[in-house]
């Protein structure tokens, strides 16, 4: 645009270089395109496992368990498949990075790994978010909750009205411009949000709240 206000006379070439200065982008510039693009056959389990946390086979099952459709498209129309959206929330999740660090594995520039990661996890909590704000009757009904805490009794636990044990997860987050003490986490001594959740007696996990202050 800068180039054809100039070339029609409309501002002056002082100005051409001082508005192609003020608007060009201060952000390094990342080589994403000496990587190849992403693809989860060259991965071998091990190398999966590390990055993603998910074995690699557990990955198509957990995008057919979510019902992530064969692509998905950003609002600026970045577009990546459900395998390549999926590996780069999860790589994104699995352990805090920065967005340049995930330029090696899957080849694409910092704002279209951003774009996309959002895409990916906006569409999961759109269609998913009741089973982890709302009340799980399937799991936590009358019955099962009589059924969880005879399981652990007969295993030899000294309480009988025990039903699952508490579990969590802390996230590291940047520090925050207002209320950092409440995000402070002493024991971990970051900044953080704290995941709370119940294993159940059958492998299942019962999400109890969060995220919660980091305290």
């Amino acid at each position: 645009m800068l180039s054809l206000v100039w070339s029609h006379h409309f501002i002056s070439e002082e100005e051409f270089l001082l508005l192609y200065d003020a608007s060009f982008s201060k952000n390094p510039s990342f080589p994403h395109a000496d990587y190849d693009r992403f693809d989860l056959d060259s991965m071998d389990e091990t190398e999966c496992f590390h990055e993603f946390r998910v074995r690699k086979m557990d990955t198509l099952r957990l995008a057919d368990a979510l019902g992530l459709p064969a692509s998905l498209c950003s609002h600026q129309r970045t577009k990546a498949n459900r395998i390549e959206g999926l590996c780069m929330l999860l790589k994104r999740l699995a352990y805090p990075c920065r967005l340049g660090d995930m330029i090696h594995r899957f080849g694409r520039a910092v704002p279209e790994i951003s774009m996309i990661t959002t895409r990916f996890e906006k569409w999961i909590f759109d269609h998913h978010h009741p089973k982890i704000t709302e009340w799980n009757d399937q799991l936590l009904s009358r019955d099962k909750l009589r059924v969880y805490p005879d399981a652990i009794a007969d295993k030899g636990a000294a309480l009988s009205n025990c039903f699952g044990f508490v579990d969590g997860t802390v996230r590291p987050i940047c520090r925050p411009g207002q209320d950092q003490k409440i995000v402070y986490n002493g024991h971990k001594r970051v900044h953080a949000l704290k995941f709370q959740s119940v294993s159940l007696p059958n492998g299942l996990i019962a999400h109890l709240y969060g995220p919660v202050e980091g305290k």
